[in-house]
């Protein structure tokens, strides 16, 4: 009733131009009411101890992201979190003081133990560890399940039916289990092995039948020396030249690890004769670790990402502006600037923290944020590594 009355007001042109004014007037002064409130942003960062080089570059990061934006409206704050939980704390409280409503930090995840004190403040960790977190805090790290997400759309894409995955037993090792889950990637045998190199290689052996599929290969030959075949000296020496012999019950395999660790499993497979030429070598995020294009036997090596051509020219824009280069971590904390101002233009800095719990999205540098129910989800890209080139798969 009250939408058809409006609709059937008549106004004569000198009312609308006096309307389209008062309204204008209103705007304005809307405007300027919101223009005086400043949008407070805390930073949690290292700014002594060991981790003190980081948390400079973090500072410097948030900087040239408000220089980016270009807007009187933002106030950074930055505090010191040590890498200690009782002096992250404090800092917070100091924040909360000053008036900060929203922060970003702190970075690792220890920090954040006793953060769910500070209840009216909601904290963007650096951290991509999900599990156990207090509910003020939001892991905006790149989680497992943005990973396996992608991960998931590539062997879909390649029709790939039967995936293992290996794991090890390290303190990620549940977040990789979360992600699974959350992604309900499908899963053709799970393991977990020790990275001990004195225990890796013979559990590499049992996860690929390889000692089974070695007698094979020498029952094969002594069957072929006993036999009568034609031509059985040839078949021979072919099969001499092989290392195995019996087909594998899975199309790829998923490496849940990084650098040494992650090469040192690789190896193993190449040893066990199974080879990234004929089976998907898969790894998680390796944030483009260059040493991989020297390990041309473990190649191609396929993951998932953020944007490369976005992060390479955030590095060149940041060494333009500071002289040295910047770590991947500050990136995320460049993005999480624009977050927070694209998202305080939609509500009040009070209220920000309702906002993560609706769906949003929002495109930053690394690519896109997906936003839902206090969790930060990142779209990510796929590539591979193969005859040491880098290669967008999609």
């Amino acid at each position: 009733m009250l939408k058809k009355h409006y609709t059937n007001i008549k106004m004569n042109k000198p009312t609308k131009i006096i309307f389209i004014a008062f309204i204008s007037l209103v705007f304005l002064f809307f405007k300027t009411v919101v223009a005086s409130e400043k949008i407070k942003i805390g930073l949690l960062v290292p700014m002594t101890g060991k981790n003190k080089d980081l948390g400079q570059s973090i500072i410097k990061a948030v900087s040239l992201a408000v220089k980016d934006i270009d807007s009187d409206l933002i106030e950074i704050i930055p505090k010191d979190t040590a890498t200690k939980p009782n002096q992250t704390l404090r800092s917070a409280f100091e924040l909360k003081e000053m008036g900060v409503k929203i922060v970003i930090g702190p970075i690792f995840y220890e920090s954040i133990t006793y953060l769910d004190e500070m209840k009216d403040l909601t904290f963007l960790s650096l951290t991509n560890k999900t599990l156990d977190l207090p509910k003020n805090v939001i892991s905006a790290g790149i989680n497992s399940t943005s990973q396996l997400n992608t991960i998931k759309k590539f062997l879909k894409k390649n029709n790939i039916q039967r995936t293992i995955f290996l794991t090890p037993i390290q303190d990620f090792e549940f977040e990789v289990k979360r992600g699974i889950k959350n992604s309900k990637i499908k899963i053709f045998k799970d393991y977990v092995y020790n990275t001990d190199p004195t225990k890796l290689t013979s559990q590499i052996e049992e996860i690929t039948n390889y000692k089974i599929r070695k007698q094979n290969l020498e029952d094969e030959i002594y069957r072929i020396k006993k036999s009568n075949e034609i031509n059985k000296e040839k078949k021979i020496k072919r099969l001499e030249k092989r290392y195995s012999l019996g087909g594998l019950n899975f199309d790829a395999v998923v490496i849940a690890d990084f650098d040494e660790s992650l090469k040192s499993v690789a190896t193993s497979l190449l040893y066990t004769d199974v080879s990234p030429k004929n089976k998907y070598f898969i790894t998680l995020n390796q944030w483009f670790d260059l040493s991989l294009l020297d390990e041309t036997d473990i190649q191609p090596i396929y993951y998932p990402s953020i944007n490369k051509n976005n992060f390479n020219n955030y590095k060149n824009k940041f060494y333009k502006e500071f002289n040295e280069y910047p770590s991947h971590l500050t990136l995320l904390s460049y993005d999480l600037v624009g977050l927070v101002y694209y998202l305080s233009l939609k509500t009040n800095l009070s209220n920000l923290n309702k906002l993560f719990k609706k769906k949003n999205s929002f495109k930053g540098k690394i690519g896109i944020f997906d936003i839902k129910n206090n969790k930060i989800n990142h779209r990510l890209n796929f590539y591979k590594i193969e005859d040491k080139k880098i290669i967008e798969i999609f």
